[in-house]
């Protein structure tokens, strides 16, 4: 049976930017231009998706929505999308003229498995979830700026994996209250934390310590990765190292608040802006480091 009008995702005939001043807005406020429309529209899908976890939406709903957008990947990957957003992806990709992969079913799969509220139970299963994720979004970015590159797949699963457990990390509390857990159960359980804890910070020392570890190994593993480009690299990636960038201080933000919870994580004001002005300018000139 085909979804109601109520239940069908919204459609508009021009895609907007994404919303500011999240990181996804100054990624593509800094993204060279022809990569603007491309950033646009896998933010604006990721946003549709996600709409489906909206409190207050009836279940069934969520999932009539989820399904739909399944389907519209399925017709994505056909040639035939019928979304404006899959379409501006899809012209974008074609305009390209480059082999660039887009998999927006990514979105789907990750938005699934929050919905039913799965949890994840070794860090391999975090790594594939941040991973999936990060095919739907930064790959094709990455594949699409860098199309000469053999390892640009590689680069953008690496730095959208990290970005994608930093943003996770950075709000853990209230995904514990909705449900849904972002630390793997063997790892709660070597530290002797109970799921229901991370709920009710401030933390018990052995978890703020686990917590901070891990955000000092994703800044890491996005400092390594921005080390591997050269500066021609740099500057065609610069939307995207700027959200990178951004992601960095969220990590930095989160791991000082410990054991508290971050109160803020989405806070976007003047420090943001001027993080994201400076990372892009560092990355045009092909000199950006995480420090």
């Amino acid at each position: 049976m085909a979804p109601s009008a109520s239940q069908q995702p919204a459609a508009a005939g021009t895609v907007e930017a994404p919303t500011p001043p999240t990181a996804r807005y100054f990624a593509w406020l800094y993204s060279p231009e022809d990569q603007r429309p491309l950033v646009a529209a896998l933010c604006g899908i990721e946003r549709e998706v996600a709409e489906s976890l909206r409190a207050g939406l009836e279940h069934s709903v969520a999932h009539v929505r989820l399904e739909w957008w399944r389907e519209e990947c399925e017709r994505f990957a056909r040639g035939a999308p019928v979304h404006p957003l899959s379409r501006q992806l899809q012209a974008a990709a074609r305009g390209a003229g480059k082999a660039v992969r887009l998999d927006p079913r990514g979105f789907v799969d990750v938005t699934t498995w929050d919905l039913a509220r799965a949890t994840f139970g070794s860090r391999k299963e975090v790594q594939q979830y941040c991973e999936r994720w990060a095919r739907a979004m930064t790959q094709g970015i990455v594949e699409h700026a860098l199309a000469d590159a053999p390892d640009a797949g590689q680069t953008g699963r690496a730095i959208g994996a990290a970005i994608r457990e930093i943003e996770l990390l950075a709000d853990i509390a209230r995904e514990a209250h909705a449900g849904r857990l972002r630390l793997p159960l063997d790892e709660l359980e070597r530290i002797g934390i109970a799921p229901e804890a991370l709920v009710r910070p401030p933390w018990p020392e052995a978890l703020a310590a686990h917590l901070a570890q891990r955000h000092r190994e994703l800044r890491a593993a996005l400092g390594a990765a921005i080390a591997a480009l050269d500066a021609r690299q740099q500057s065609a990636l610069r939307g995207l190292l700027v959200w990178a960038a951004l992601a960095a201080r969220l990590s930095r933000r989160a791991e000082r608040a410990l054991p508290q919870a971050l109160e803020a994580p989405h806070d976007g004001g003047f420090a943001s802006a001027w993080i994201a002005w400076r990372a892009a300018r560092a990355a045009q000139a092909g000199r950006l480091t995480l420090t």
